[in-house]
């Protein structure tokens, strides 16, 4: 079983950065494939970021390409969502998401899709306003 807590978010002002940390409990975070997802109320969850198992190799959604950067610390079992030039439309609820499964490539159609993910940490607010 893997836990994954979440810290940072908060309040900022539109053009503004914040960082989202996940640490994981366990010894094999290095084997897990990294996700961050968001929901907007009244929306559904979507794709932020993904990072491989090494960090060699990232994916993005559109909205947020060239403003956020993914990232992970194995040895510390964290993961990292840097956020910067922030607009009040990334305001949601986000969570960063572990897959376990064993897999051979990291492939955009599949680990940005919510429901390859097997853990999930308790979300957190990021508020940024106008």
């Amino acid at each position: 079983q893997v836990q994954l807590v979440q810290s940072g978010g908060g309040l900022v002002q539109a053009g503004g950065s914040l960082r989202l940390s996940c640490a994981a409990s366990g010894r094999t975070f290095s084997t897990y494939v990294m996700g961050w997802f968001r929901q907007a109320p009244g929306k559904e969850r979507e794709f932020v970021a993904a990072i491989s198992w090494g960090g060699r190799s990232t994916y993005y959604a559109d909205s947020v390409k060239g403003r956020f950067t993914i990232s992970r610390d194995n040895a510390k079992s964290t993961v990292y969502l840097q956020m910067n030039s922030l607009k009040p439309e990334d305001t949601a609820v986000y969570y960063c998401a572990a897959d376990s499964t064993d897999r051979r490539a990291f492939i955009y159609g599949v680990v940005s899709n919510s429901h390859e993910y097997d853990y999930w940490g308790q979300g957190t607010q990021v508020t940024v306003s106008s």
